[in-house]
């Protein structure tokens, strides 16, 4: 995935959430998406993000960063202390992604979720046809070297918000930086974008 399908990625993220919330941002990277949300949706941000060098880019840009690892969880965070709480092409990456969900429908009134379509026909190809492990575009690493232990599709995700009690509010699927339909995303979808909420959390009106 290039620097342009990011910054799109980014923009599509900033379209969901409230102008004037609190953000929490987990794997937050060098606090771009944090950076365009203050300055395009007027947000009050946080970052957790692991990489020293990253945390040193965020602190560059003025933003508020804690030095965390996801698969410790959330519980320095209390219930209900941010609006948005985003995971950005970080769930697959995770040793616990189920605990991290939990955690983000806890702390957060919407979770944000963004994660590569392990489904997406071409990966199906590659699987069936040569044998192998995927690699391309979407998932440029080979199957020693890759950061992704967790691969699923957009239909898995789904089964496992249904499985904990997590309500789906609102879907973005995307093939290469464009929309595609919903009735045919697992197919056709490069990455998944969901908006999730607890089971407590009334979807607003």
């Amino acid at each position: 995935m290039g620097p342009a399908d990011v910054r799109f990625n980014y923009t599509r993220i900033a379209s969901l959430i409230e102008p004037g919330s609190t953000v929490l941002d987990l794997g937050c990277g060098d606090g771009e998406l944090l950076d365009l949300l203050r300055r395009e949706r007027n947000t009050k941000g946080r970052g957790v993000e692991i990489g020293e060098e990253e945390i040193r880019a965020c602190i560059r840009k003025g933003i508020s960063v804690f030095q965390g690892d996801l698969d410790e969880g959330l519980i320095e965070y209390s219930s209900g202390s941010y609006d948005y709480v985003i995971l950005n092409e970080t769930l697959q990456a995770l040793k616990d992604p189920v605990q991290i969900i939990r955690e983000m429908v806890r702390v957060g009134r919407r979770a944000i979720v963004n994660f590569p379509n392990f489904g997406y026909i071409v990966n199906r190809l590659q699987l069936l046809l040569r044998g192998r492990m995927p690699q391309n575009n979407e998932l440029p690493y080979s199957w020693h070297d890759t950061p992704n232990i967790h691969f699923c599709t957009r239909r898995d995700f789904t089964a496992l918000c249904n499985e904990l009690g997590i309500r789906i509010l609102e879907t973005v699927d995307l093939r290469r930086s464009r929309r595609v339909a919903p009735w045919s995303a697992n197919l056709t979808a490069t990455e998944c974008c969901f908006v999730l909420a607890g089971s407590e959390t009334r979807r607003s009106v």
